[in-house]
């Protein structure tokens, strides 16, 4: 039996890998993990007796060999390096990590000969979507990407387009794209800019998670798009990073390294 921490339970992605791992045959939630907590009791969260609830990094002391990350940006990083000094494969699925907070963590995991998981999204459809962007954006290096979120997620852009543009950025040579002479009449009107690829992130009540990407060239146009309209579906990816992550002996980031 493999023993699995969730942090962030409490929230919506959390009470979703908690319902996966209770059904998950030969997976055991042990403990969970949220700070500022009303209760300690797992009875309060409908949760099995047996399961250790802790408010505080320092309190945890758990025997649990998989730690599944859902909190906020602001608390990933720390959570991570705290999971892997403590011998847990991480299953992150928070966004919000820089690159050079990824360098870290990548070589903390490996001084602990550890593997481990950072999933800028679960979703099998935008996987297969950066794959994608990817291949075209070699034949068509002009490109914009647009993501579009529930009004309560945290920041801006997302992982999944950070990931798009960082994968779009292996295959294209850096430029600007648009008139060098454009003025913004409304500031940031053109979205974020990585290495010339412009990123827009909108937020509004009733979206889930989508994103698109622009592809453009002489005569013709390019849209891949991928949309998750229930947070359900992001438990097929998870379900396979928990199965797989133990074999890993290195801290990979993105799903197709386990696919």
């Amino acid at each position: 039996m493999t023993n699995v921490l969730i942090a962030g339970f409490t929230g919506a992605m959390g009470q979703k890998a908690v319902n996966l791992i209770s059904q998950m045959s030969g997976f055991e939630l042990t403990a969970v993990y949220a700070p500022d907590l009303p209760s300690t009791n797992p009875t309060d969260f409908n949760l099995p007796v047996n399961v250790q609830v802790f408010e505080s990094l320092a309190a945890i002391e758990t025997n649990a060999t998989i730690w599944i990350d859902f909190t906020l940006p602001s608390a990933v990083y720390e959570n991570t390096k705290f999971a892997i000094a403590h011998g847990m494969h991480p299953v992150v699925g928070t966004t919000g990590l820089t690159d050079a907070q990824v360098a870290e963590l990548q070589a903390q995991a490996a001084t602990q000969r550890l593997g481990g998981l950072i999933a800028p999204n679960f979703g099998l459809s935008a996987v297969l979507l950066m794959k994608f962007a990817k291949e075209a954006a070699a034949y068509f290096p002009d490109v914009e990407i647009i993501e579009m979120h529930h009004d309560n997620k945290k920041d801006a852009p997302s992982g999944t387009a950070l990931n798009t543009a960082k994968l779009i950025n292996q295959v294209r040579e850096p430029h600007q794209q648009g008139n060098p002479n454009e003025v913004e009449t409304v500031p940031g009107a053109r979205g974020g800019d990585l290495n010339g690829i412009r990123v827009h992130a909108v937020r509004l009540p009733g979206y889930v998670a989508h994103e698109q990407v622009l592809f453009g060239g002489a005569g013709e146009a390019l849209t891949i798009r991928q949309d998750s309209f229930d947070r359900e579906s992001f438990m097929t990816g998870v379900k396979v990073a928990v199965e797989k992550v133990s074999a890993l002996d290195q801290l990979v980031v993105g799903l197709e390294n386990v696919l």
